[in-house]
């Protein structure tokens, strides 16, 4: 360990060397910011668990499984993938009494919970059997009966009903007259707010949509009774069932699904795409440190030449980092936890994650931040100092004094290699369609970005004599600001490489979204063909399509029941299930044809029914099927399902990408009441009792709004690479700008004025500004244009005031910090 002890000599260098030591500071700081804000929100995600409200005074819950789960390869190669299902997957209500007897268990109840409507307003339904559970009480009246309801006081007050009268509600059953047999006391769990109806618990689930299925099966147990031992007998008892039983925490994941998708927006935010930002951060801290290095050259040519060792070379530059890096990274980790806690909140906020899961913050990430910065500052001082360790002392002075032309051969053929891979997955992107050109093109862009680092002086020294040439005629200062450039080109790569970065991945991020989304507004504009859109927050009541098809003027009328379903894409061993928006539609395709044009390119609407469907396009290439072929897929509830494709349609990402008939999907929905009904005639004042009416595209506009909001997820992600992208642009101009004080007091010596080093500064930070939006736009329309022509079929919408702002934003860092610093370097 003594050998990592810092010297010496690495103090003496951070004190004499304060600029450049601060750069990577920041640097190292920057990278322990973005490590450890994603690391906490993988381990939240990992970890993450919401108490038992509903189900608290049950210590055995059986329920059945929540994901649909996908099985690739075999043997050694056998991988099993898991997605959380669009909607509640249902057990046999029989199990009650299997588990009732298990050794040690008073009950089991199956629960049940739907929802109901009650002319405008929402009730939540549930079976009697519940109140063993939840705590409800009778205040008055009798249990229900088939046929009966007990109300809480909420909705008994809403329906101005008391026991003994008649109440008219609308279940997935239909509309149905409910006396009331008693009115009582809400339970835990139980919502506040919209009142809940409870009925015999032999009706529920016919009521809830569901015959003879129970939402779980609720095990209570004796007093005394041991939890784990109760939970093995159940266990054993449903075995070869499919249902899975939990306790503690794990009770709480079944009455709250939302947990799954929480815990897999958390892993996808803190894996993916903290994985792409670590690897942006310590690539550029690395560059950051590799440079710091590199402007000590002729310090280490000179210990070199009297009399130090390359060992000694070594230790020096690794004390360096020991003094450093651990204490940037334990700085920065103090505002990565404060990002991780806005990131976290503002996922709340819009109901990704419920409010009962709490931001996990263990040591596990601070100490991952710390250690891959200190990792990084080693690695790329290493490599950085191998060269003036390993030289003779006179060939280090000289190349102290010189630049070299060229980066090393093993430095090249790797930038090489990576250039061929990217442009290899851009033409890979190219030939393929949906999920596959997307994936291609994400390597496109870290390809590019990779050969763009390692060839940097040489892209350096391209971009200026390309860009450079417009100087020659602006002055004295452009000219000379573009001899710099030229002459001095590791020096603008290390420059170069932060802006490329930030316009690349920024740009991909961003304007991935707004090629979708306007792609998608168009289609759905196009697409929805009636005169009326009929929506109601709860659904639509029962009998919604038939009253307005009876209604004065109206030609057609079809009701929508939306939901998503599971479709495995992919081929070989690369396959996974990819989550499509479905529609349910009451009536015949041709019906359907008359209210929303779908732009079928094959087949026919005519023949969509029972076990016969219609999809998107892109979705039939991703997933490898064509009309005549059936296409497997998992239904809301994660039934399997193999209909036949009958028609292909062009209009999949503005309307959804499945087409069926509703009675195919109301079976495996929690609410079956229709989402939208679409009204081609009449008078929009004849169907506002049935809910809100609105013209097709004042619908268009509330649906582009909503996926506006899901946009927020890209626009945060690009603005922490891009921020972090620009900190390290703004950091390393001034690193080199602070480092040239000789330079630039040779030109004030020679009779250059102040004004005149500071326009050359100037010029310069606008070439490495403009440089560097240049390539960085070129990757981003490497990498774009392949994948919104395979998920769109057509080229990527670039609004011109967001790309304005960006490329100006780029020029104005480059300037600005090439002044300040300018400033500071010529006060000395």
């Amino acid at each position: 360990m003594k050998r990592f002890v810092p010297s010496g000599l690495a103090r003496a260098a951070v004190r004499s060397r304060p600029a450049s030591f601060a750069g990577t500071f920041v640097a190292l700081m920057m990278a322990a910011l973005i490590v450890s804000a994603c690391g906490i929100l993988l381990e939240t995600g990992v970890r993450a668990s919401v108490p038992p409200e509903r189900y608290a005074k049950a210590p055995v819950v059986a329920a059945a499984d929540q994901y649909a789960r996908l099985v690739t390869g075999s043997g050694d190669s056998r991988a099993e993938s898991a997605v959380p299902l669009p909607d509640r997957a249902r057990l046999d209500a029989a199990l009650a009494g299997k588990a009732a007897r298990v050794p040690g268990t008073v009950a089991a109840v199956p629960d049940f919970t739907f929802p109901v409507r009650r002319g405008g307003a929402t009730l939540t339904g549930h079976g009697w059997g519940s109140h063993a559970f939840t705590g409800a009480a009778l205040t008055s009246g009798a249990a229900p009966r088939t046929g009966e309801v007990v109300l809480d006081a909420a909705a008994a007050r809403s329906a101005q009903a008391g026991v003994g009268d008649t109440v008219a509600l609308d279940t997935a059953a239909g509309r149905a007259g409910f006396r009331v047999s008693g009115l009582a006391r809400a339970g835990s769990g139980e919502p506040a707010e919209g009142g809940t109806g409870w009925f015999a618990d032999a009706q529920s689930s016919a009521l809830a949509g569901h015959p003879g299925k129970a939402d779980a099966i609720v095990v209570l147990a004796r007093d005394g009774a041991d939890t784990g031992a109760l939970a093995a007998g159940v266990r054993k008892a449903l075995a070869g069932s499919g249902a899975t039983v939990h306790t503690g925490d794990g009770r709480g994941a079944v009455e709250n699904r939302a947990l799954g998708y929480a815990k897999e927006t958390l892993t996808g935010l803190g894996g993916s795409f903290g994985g792409i930002a670590a690897v942006v951060a310590v690539f550029t801290a690395s560059g950051t440190v590799a440079l710091s290095v590199a402007q000590r050259a002729r310090e280490f040519a000179l210990l070199r030449a009297v009399g130090a060792t390359p060992r000694q070379i070594r230790r020096a530059v690794a004390a360096e980092a020991l003094l450093v890096a651990p204490a940037a990274g334990l700085v920065g980790c103090l505002p990565g936890i404060g990002l991780a806690h806005w990131w976290f909140g503002q996922l709340q906020d819009r109901g990704a994650v419920p409010e009962a899961v709490a931001l996990r913050v263990s040591w596990i990430p601070l100490v991952a931040a710390v250690g891959t910065g200190l990792l990084t500052a080693l690695a790329a001082g290493w490599a950085a100092g191998r060269r003036p360790a390993r030289i003779k002392p006179g060939q280090a002075l000289t190349e102290a004094s010189v630049e070299r032309l060229r980066p090393g051969v093993l430095r090249t053929l790797l930038g090489l290699g990576a250039l061929v891979g990217g442009g290899f997955l851009t033409g890979l992107a190219a030939r393929s369609a949906g999920d596959d050109a997307a994936n291609a093109a994400l390597g496109v862009v870290l390809l590019f970005m990779l050969a763009v680092a390692l060839l940097g002086p040489l892209v350096a020294r391209l971009c200026a004599a390309l860009f450079g040439l417009p100087l020659r005629g602006r002055g004295a200062a452009a000219a000379l600001a573009a001899a710099n450039s030229r002459t001095n080109a590791r020096r603008l790569a290390s420059a170069l490489t932060p802006i490329v970065l930030a316009m690349a991945f920024a740009s991909t991020l961003v304007f991935m979204h707004t090629s979708e989304s306007h792609v998608a507004a168009r289609q759905l504009r196009a697409g929805i063909t009636a005169d009326h859109v009929v929506t109601h927050p709860a659904g639509l009541p029962a009998g919604a399509v038939e009253r307005a098809a009876r209604a004065p003027g109206v030609e057609a009328a079809v009701g929508l029941l939306d939901t998503q379903v599971l479709v495995p894409v992919g081929s070989g061993g690369d396959r996974w299930l990819q989550s499509a928006a479905a529609q349910g539609i009451s009536g015949s395709g041709a019906r359907l044809a008359r209210v929303q044009d779908l732009d079928v390119r094959s087949g026919s609407l005519d023949r969509v029914g029972k076990g016969r469907i219609a999809i998107d396009r892109t979705l039939a290439v991703s997933a490898g099927v064509k009309v005549g072929d059936r296409l497997p897929l998992y239904l809301p509830d994660g039934t399997e399902a193999g209909p036949e494709v009958v028609a292909v349609y062009a209009r999949g990402l503005g309307l959804p990408a499945v087409t069926m008939d509703r009675a195919s999907l109301a079976a495996h929905v929690t609410s079956g009441f229709d989402s939208a009904l679409l009204v081609r005639g009449g008078d929009a004042t004849v169907l506002a009792p049935l809910g809100k009416v609105a013209a097709a595209s004042g619908y268009a506009v509330e649906r582009s709004t909503d996926r506006e909001l899901n946009a927020w997820a890209n626009y945060t992600m690009a603005a922490v690479l891009g921020g972090f992208a620009a900190v390290a642009a703004v950091n390393t101009l001034v690193m080199t700008v602070l480092d040239r004080r000789r330079e630039l007091g040779a030109l004030r010596l020679v009779g250059a004025t102040r004004r005149q080093v500071l326009d050359m500064l100037r010029w310069e930070g606008l070439l490495v500004a403009v440089a560097g939006t240049a390539v960085g736009t070129a990757i981003a329309a490497a990498t774009l244009i392949p994948m919104m022509r395979g998920l769109t079929g057509e080229d990527p919408y670039v609004p011109p005031l967001t790309y304005a702002a960006f490329a100006g934003g780029a020029a104005a860092l480059g300037m600005l910090a090439a002044t300040l610093s300018a400033r500071a370097a010529l006060r000395r």
